[in-house]
């Protein structure tokens, strides 16, 4: 880098023509000097045989030429200084010959050579000068009446024209030399400026190159060469060869951009493409350029820029991009880039009059995989589940992961809604099929909601919110399955928004009651137990559905919250009437998954209340579902511990529909199996469910567990029940759910 900036600080123009200049002066006044001081002595030496007056001017001239000569070598930056005094004394020893030598014919034609000299020496204007003051010598000189020159006035006349036309001839050389000077200088410093350009880019690590666009000659720079791992006389210095290198998907764009540019449509030309290297690999370059050169006529004929390696920037931009459109779990695009193909292809639906089909799919139970096996086993069930989705769907749909376990699909131009059905029961059977994670083999199951476009909705947000409800329909529906978008689901949806605004007024109002459901003793048909059971009196809409209200205080986590409370009731409760009725009575509350999972104060506090209030452990009874002893993780667990540690009991609910095993109902001391009411419904002494009541009945009691029937509505199921050996029934046979009041009008006296 230093040597170029050495090289352009040598590369001074007027430093260079000035030395050039000095450098003729010199050379031309140490061949006058040297030449007239010779020929001088050696015409003193003779003329001092015939006149030695003469001889001694001739030697004196002689000695000045010397004595100039000696100056000038010892002085060569007084080179003007002596170019002055050389034309002064010789127009003074020529203008003393002219008048005083009238027997010499050829003195006359010395003023030729001082004005040539005045005029090479310094200049045209220094020139006319000159000339002025020798014809006004030779003329006033001529006519003096006490001086005969020797010359006729003819002579005079002729001589004064031949200076006068010598005047102009060094005149019009002098002014080509100017002009063509000018010309030089103008290239010089355009050439200098281009190899100081040159310089400075390279140094900077841009290659350089120089198009002649008549022959099409295409010069490069070491550093173009270097780039694509060229050495010298590899690479033709031609356009078409450069072409020929640039990607075909680039190509276009080069041209079209180079077209626009000399068209006087943009300021500079700039281009981006790959070019083909020496090894087959491909690397991105930045070319700028501009015109340096036209014609007479203004069209360009020459070009000049630079190439500039960006494939490093190409490759960082490429990875931020990616970063921010795509998922880095599955590759598939990410939210953002979701949004955007959505957008894009609702505007050419729009244009094309097509259908779109949006798919919003979620992982059934995928929770309970990752917590289970791991994180790293959930992502590579993740990354599965991805690559199956894309291989149910066409080339022109996208499959986007929007988080977690949430997939969806577009569908663009559709023109028939069978092909939704189609892929969306290729996506189901698909990811029904077994995931190998490890040495663990997995099941899981999907839930589709589906939207179409435009007859649902016409823009993105809708178009989401209307697939997420249908989503959401699909699992409360029982899961792997799709379901289909309609206005029903967005009355629900409302519904349900509402409700979830409604809620948290509603515990502060008491708006929330816990009602109680005897559980009798099919031996004695005492009441010892009862279930305690949330109910909402909405100030509005009335009592609303356990059914309705319970998914959505799960989902948004507010099921903490009226579980602590339903809890706080129920301990009161129990208490009062082991006071009044049974020292051993108990109350069963539901704790559903969810409070399992988040929320480990509640369950301290729990424990808490059980002592404050005095009571024993085994006065309350937690009824759980069997899919969650399935997946118990360790918080789970160690919270049924916890509760088998302080006396608290554990009841199966609904057992029978779902999957259970035994290990798990010995390993967390289980207390009751609850049998479903749907086993009850149609109990007969003849029916298939009397059979598996048995069974159920038997088995437990084999575990040493107790078995509680739901659903009990009429005697003669009861009489089955008392038959097979169950030890407690809870149904409308006995009473519906009531309040804490009516509820001890129940009991016996």
């Amino acid at each position: 880098m230093i040597e170029s900036i050495k090289k352009i600080v040598l590369l001074n123009p007027k430093l260079h023509a000035g030395e050039k200049e000095g450098e003729s002066k010199f050379v031309f006044l140490n061949s006058v000097f040297l030449f007239a001081g010779i020929v001088a002595f050696a015409m003193g030496f003779v003329r001092w045989q015939t006149s030695a007056l003469l001889g001694m001017v001739d030697i004196g001239f002689s000695l000045i030429c010397f004595g100039l000569l000696y100056y000038l070598h010892r002085h060569k930056e007084k080179i003007e200084l002596v170019s002055n005094l050389a034309i002064t004394c010789c127009f003074l020893l020529f203008l003393v010959i002219y008048l005083f030598a009238p027997y010499n014919p050829t003195r006359i034609s010395l003023f030729f050579l001082l004005l040539a000299s005045a005029f090479f020496l310094k200049g045209r204007k220094t020139g006319l000068f000159w000339l002025a003051v020798i014809l006004t010598s030779i003329v006033a000189g001529h006519f003096q009446p006490y001086l005969n020159t020797g010359y006729s006035h003819i002579d005079i006349l002729t001589t004064s024209l031949y200076l006068i036309a010598l005047l102009f001839i060094f005149n019009n050389y002098e002014i080509f030399k100017e002009t063509q000077g000018a010309r030089n200088r103008e290239q010089e410093i355009l050439r200098l400026s281009e190899e100081r350009w040159r310089l400075a880019l390279e140094g900077a690590g841009d290659a350089v190159w120089d198009w002649n666009m008549q022959s099409n000659d295409l010069q490069y720079s070491r550093r173009f060469l270097d780039m694509l791992g060229y050495v010298d006389n590899e690479f033709e210095n031609n356009y078409e060869k450069l072409l020929a290198v640039i990607n075909p998907q680039d190509l276009s764009a080069q041209q079209a951009n180079l077209t626009a540019y000399l068209q006087g449509e943009s300021d500079q030309f700039i281009a981006e493409y790959r070019v083909l290297c020496k090894d087959e690999s491909w690397k991105w370059i930045l070319c700028r350029g501009m015109v340096t050169h036209r014609d007479a006529e203004g069209r360009p004929i020459r070009m000049a820029g630079t190439h500039t390696d960006i494939s490093e920037k190409k490759k960082t931009d490429e990875l931020i991009w990616t970063q921010a459109n795509y998922d880095t779990l599955t590759q598939l695009p990410n939210r953002r880039l979701f949004r955007d193909r959505l957008d894009h292809e609702i505007r050419k639906a729009q244009r094309d009059r097509n259908f779109i089909a949006l798919l919003f799919i979620d992982l059934d139970r995928f929770k309970e995989v990752n917590d289970t096996l791991g994180h790293q086993m959930g992502d590579q069930l993740l990354i599965e589940a991805a690559r199956r989705t894309q291989h149910c769907v066409r080339d022109s749909d996208t499959v986007a992961r929007l988080g977690g376990d949430e997939f969806t699909v577009i569908l663009p131009e559709l023109k028939d809604f069978s092909d939704i059905e189609r892929i969306s029961r290729n996506i189901l059977d698909t990811l029904a099929h077994q995931f190998q994670l490890g040495d663990e083999h997995v099941y899981i199951s999907a839930s589709i909601g589906i939207t179409v476009f435009p007859e649902d909705a016409s823009d993105i947000d809708d178009l989401i919110k209307n697939a997420d409800q249908a989503l959401y329909a699909a699992k409360r529906e029982g899961r792997n399955r799709y379901h289909y978008f309609t206005s029903v689901m967005q009355d629900v949806a409302q519904m349900r928004m509402r409700l979830v605004s409604d809620m948290r007024q509603a515990l502060t109002a008491k708006e929330f009651m816990v009602y109680y459901q005897p559980i009798v003793d099919l031996a004695t048909g005492n009441i010892h137990k009862a279930e305690a059971l949330l109910r909402w009196k909405h100030h509005k809409h009335g009592f609303i559905s356990p059914q309705t209200f319970i998914p959505i205080a799960e989902d948004t986590g507010f099921i903490n919250d009226l579980g602590d409370m339903v809890f706080m009731e129920a301990t009161r409760q129990v208490k009062r009437w082991q006071e009044i009725h049974a020292a051993d009575f108990q109350i069963s509350i539901n704790k559903s998954p969810v409070q399992f999972r988040f929320d480990d104060q509640e369950h301290n506090h729990w424990l808490e209340q059980l002592q404050t209030l005095g009571l024993k452990g085994k006065s309350i009874v937690v009824e759980i579902t069997e899919g969650l002893l399935l997946h118990a993780d360790s918080r789970i667990t160690d919270k049924l511990l916890s509760f088998r540690d302080t006396g608290i009991q554990v009841a199966i609910d609904d057992f029978g529909t779902g999957y259970s095993s035994l290990a798990y109902l010995k390993k967390f001391d289980i207390d009751y199996l609850k049998i479903d009411q749907s086993f009850i419904q149609n109990l007969t002494p003849d029916s298939p469910d009397f059979a598996l009541c048995e069974a159920i009945v038997v088995m437990a009691h084999k575990l040493g567990l107790k078995v509680i029937a739901e659903g009990v509505e009429t005697e003669q199921q009861r009489d089955i029940l008392r038959q097979i050996g169950c030890d407690y029934a809870q149904g409308y046979l006995y009473s519906k759910p009531v309040p804490a009041e009516e509820f001890e009008a129940l009991l016996p006296a």
